[in-house]
């Protein structure tokens, strides 16, 4: 830690996933007036410098300006990795966001940008594990997870674009971003995340959004 920073500092938000659970790509469903990736593009263009968004493959980019909008690949890894290449040569700090997380804010995105200013190679917002956990081989319980020590993680997750590109180098895959920089030995660190920060992954989901976007300020306008 000590590593003071004021560099430049760009969002990736990714938008390429083809909504297989969802039953088609969820990140581009308006839930109250907007749709859920213009509410992630704007809240990511509110905290950072500018906003580089990746698409599925063959859509066009048709929501609020932004940097660039570039295709991503068959995994989410595949989709940083092409959101990292159209990064501007002077950004310093690379926010990655979830499309179909639109309900996250700019101080928890300045959360995570901070903790990298301060030092860390990777930053990311998590919540305490509330429900009990337990292994299961088939329909069999076969053993309860200690929650101790375990949290959820959200996005946004921010990094030095430096521990990131490092972090994807080859042809890695994983559930985050922040899993890669562990696995090449950078610093993570933990921000307390937003339990309101929830990810879309099945129509429940969006019942719950509506019903968050009438009652959080400033939320259910543009």
């Amino acid at each position: 830690m000590g590593r003071s920073s004021t560099g430049r500092v760009v969002a990736i938000v990714v938008a390429a996933g083809q909504g297989e659970r969802f039953g088609a790509p969820k990140q581009f469903l308006t839930v109250g007036d907007q749709r859920l990736v213009d509410r992630a593009v704007a809240v990511a263009g509110a905290a950072c410098d500018e906003v580089v968004v990746v698409l599925p493959e063959g859509r066009v980019w048709d929501g609020a300006p932004v940097a660039a909008a570039v295709a991503g690949g068959r995994t989410r890894s595949e989709s940083v990795r092409a959101g990292l290449e159209a990064l501007a040569p002077d950004a310093e700090i690379a926010v990655v966001h979830d499309a179909a997380r639109p309900l996250a804010t700019p101080e928890l995105f300045e959360l995570v940008i901070d903790a990298v200013r301060a030092g860390a190679d990777a930053a990311v917002p998590a919540l305490p594990v509330a429900d009990t956990l337990k292994r299961v081989d088939g329909d069999q319980v076969v053993g309860t997870v200690d929650r101790d020590g375990l949290v959820a993680v959200q996005t946004p997750q921010a990094f030095l674009v430096a521990a990131l590109r490092a972090a994807h180098t080859g042809d890695v895959d994983a559930t985050d971003d922040a899993v890669l920089v562990e696995a090449a030995g950078g610093t993570v660190v933990v921000v307390g995340g937003d339990p309101r920060n929830l990810k879309v992954t099945n129509v429940a989901d969006v019942a719950v959004v509506e019903a968050l976007l009438a009652v959080l300020p400033g939320k259910g306008a543009p």
